[in-house]
C-alpha cells in the first residue's frame, strides 16, 4: 500500500455579513419579541446582563439589513464569497477544483447546497459533498476531503466550505411567539451569520507553510441525551402544523447541559478526554500547539475548558478565540478562525494550529491540527 499523500493548506477565506452589530443592539435587527408570553420577555430582560457578562460577545454578524430587517445574504452566496476569497488566495482557478465538500448545521434545500455552491463557484466538474451535522459539519467536510486527498487517486484539489445563516431562526417573525420558551430563545444570545473555507491540495507548490497533519471525528450519540433539537419528526409535516405546533423552533437546554453528567465526567470534561484522543491518535506534542481554537460559544465555557487543558501541556497563552469581535455562528467558526489567525499570526517550523469542538445535539466531537513546515 503506497504511503498517504501529505495535504497542504493553500488558501483561507472567511466572510462576514453586514456591519458588525452591537450585541445590545442585535434584538433591534432580529425583532422584538413583543408577542411573547410576559413572563417570558421580564426573563429576558432580567437575563441580558448576566448572559452578556457570561458570553463576553461584543458584536455580531447577521446577514439582515437592520433598516429594513430584510435577508441580504443566504447560506449559499456567503459560502461561495468565503471560498472566492480562499481560492484567490491560493491562486487555484475553480475549473482546477476536482473536489468540493461542505458542512452546515442542518439544510431542507433541494438541490443539495454542494451542488448549488459549485454552480456558483463556476466549477464546471468535481466530486461534492454536503454534510449536515450541527457544529461538525466544517470538520467532517475537513476530514472528508483530507482523506481523500491524501488517498491519491483522482482528487488534487480540493475546497472545503461552511456557512451558518442562523438569523434566519432567530427572526421574531420565525417563531410561534405564542409557544416560546427559554429552551427556544437561549440560542438568540450568541448564535450569528457568516462562513468560511480552506482550499487544500497535494500539491506542495501552492502550500502556504501548513500541512494538514489530522483530523479527528467521533461521537457519543449512542450513550449522550439530546440538548439542542427542533422536535421535527424525520419526514415532511404540513407547515401549518409544523407552525401551530412550534415544532420547528430550535432548542437547546441549558440550565445544567454544561455542568451535569451529560458533560462532565468522572475525571474531566468530554471535550478535554475527546482532545486528549486526538493528541494521543496523531502522536501530537500539546506543547508544540501555538494557537487553540476553542470552539465553544460562550466565554465561561472556555475558560473552564482552558484550565482543564492546560493539564494536557498546552500553555495559557496558545488558546484563541474571537467570540468577542465576530460572535459565534456555528460550524464555519472553526474554518474562520484558521483564516483570521493566518492574517493575524505567525508560527515557527514544528509549530500547531489545532481547534476542537463538542457539539450538543447530540454529543458529536472533533478536531484538527495544522503543522507548520516553513514557506
Amino acid at each position: 500500500m503506497n504511503a498517504p499523500l501529505k495535504v497542504y493548506l493553500a488558501g483561507a477565506g472567511r466572510f462576514l455579513p453586514g456591519q458588525p452589530i452591537p450585541w445590545e443592539q442585535a434584538d433591534q435587527v432580529l425583532g422584538e419579541l413583543v408577542d411573547a408570553p410576559a413572563h417570558l420577555r421580564r426573563w429576558l430582560a432580567s437575563s441580558k446582563p448576566l448572559m452578556r457578562e457570561l458570553l463576553g460577545i461584543e458584536s455580531v454578524h447577521y446577514a439582515i439589513d437592520p433598516v429594513t430587517r430584510e435577508f441580504t445574504e443566504d447560506n449559499i452566496t456567503m459560502a461561495t464569497k468565503a471560498a472566492t476569497a480562499a481560492l484567490a488566495e491560493a491562486g487555484i482557478a475553480p475549473r482546477d477544483v476536482d473536489l468540493l465538500c461542505y458542512g452546515a448545521a442542518h439544510m431542507d434545500q433541494m438541490p443539495t447546497p454542494s451542488a448549488r455552491l459549485q454552480e456558483a463557484l463556476g466549477i464546471p466538474f468535481c466530486t461534492e459533498f454536503a454534510i449536515h451535522a450541527n457544529c461538525t459539519s466544517a470538520y467532517k467536510a475537513l476530514y472528508l476531503a483530507w482523506s481523500l486527498l491524501r488517498a491519491g487517486g483522482e482528487h488534487r484539489t480540493a475546497v472545503v466550505a461552511s456557512a451558518s445563516m442562523a438569523s434566519s431562526e432567530l427572526r421574531a417573525e420565525y417563531y410561534n411567539q405564542a409557544l416560546l420558551d427559554k429552551e427556544s430563545l437561549f440560542l438568540r444570545w450568541f448564535l450569528c451569520d457568516g462562513a468560511g473555507a480552506l482550499v487544500l491540495t497535494t500539491d506542495a507548490a501552492y502550500s502556504r507553510g501548513f500541512e494538514v497533519e489530522q483530523v479527528h471525528l467521533e461521537s457519543m450519540a449512542g450513550t449522550k441525551p439530546s440538548l439542542m433539537f427542533n422536535r421535527r419528526p424525520a419526514y415532511w409535516m404540513n407547515p401549518v402544523q409544523e407552525y401551530a405546533e412550534a415544532r420547528h423552533h430550535l432548542r437547546q437546554q441549558f440550565r445544567n447541559a454544561l455542568a451535569s453528567e451529560t458533560f462532565v465526567e468522572a475525571d474531566g470534561s468530554v471535550f478535554v478526554h475527546g482532545l486528549q484522543r486526538m493528541l494521543t491518535a496523531g502522536g501530537i506534542s500539546a506543547a508544540t500547539i501555538r494557537h487553540f481554537q476553542v470552539n465553544l460559544p460562550a466565554r465561561h465555557i472556555a475558560e473552564t475548558i482552558v484550565a482543564e487543558c492546560q493539564h494536557l501541556g498546552i500553555r495559557p497563552e496558545a488558546f484563541y478565540s474571537r467570540l468577542d469581535t465576530l460572535g459565534y455562528c456555528g460550524p464555519p467558526m472553526a474554518l474562520i478562525c484558521v483564516d483570521t489567525l493566518l492574517r493575524e499570526h505567525q508560527c515557527r517550523p514544528g509549530e500547531r494550529i489545532a481547534s476542537f469542538v463538542t457539539e450538543v445535539s447530540k454529543f458529536m466531537q472533533a478536531g484538527f491540527c495544522l503543522r507548520y513546515g516553513g514557506e
